[in-house]
């Protein structure tokens, strides 16, 4: 084939390629910026984890606390079930 003839199915690659190219790297990017997001989401949710649990800690020890108080007067017994 002369040269003439090669130039325009490889401009026509080279196209497709700077194509493929660019959707890969808009991909790249949307799946970098997901990943933060998710990161984010994670870090939140830990920290409201967190915080739930020192919220329960401190509502075991009051009822404990209450517990204690309430079977320090001899009439009252708190009975659990089985």
């Amino acid at each position: 084939m002369e040269e003439k003839h090669m130039e325009t199915p490889l401009e026509d690659i080279r196209g497709k390629f700077d194509l493929v190219l660019e959707g890969y790297e808009i991909l790249r990017h949307q799946m970098q910026r997901n990943h933060e997001d998710l990161t984010e989401k994670i870090d939140q949710n830990t920290m409201m984890i967190k915080v739930l649990n020192e919220k329960f800690d401190g509502v075991a020890a009051d009822l404990a606390d209450h517990r204690q108080d309430t079977e320090l007067h001899g009439h009252y017994r708190v009975c659990e079930k089985p």
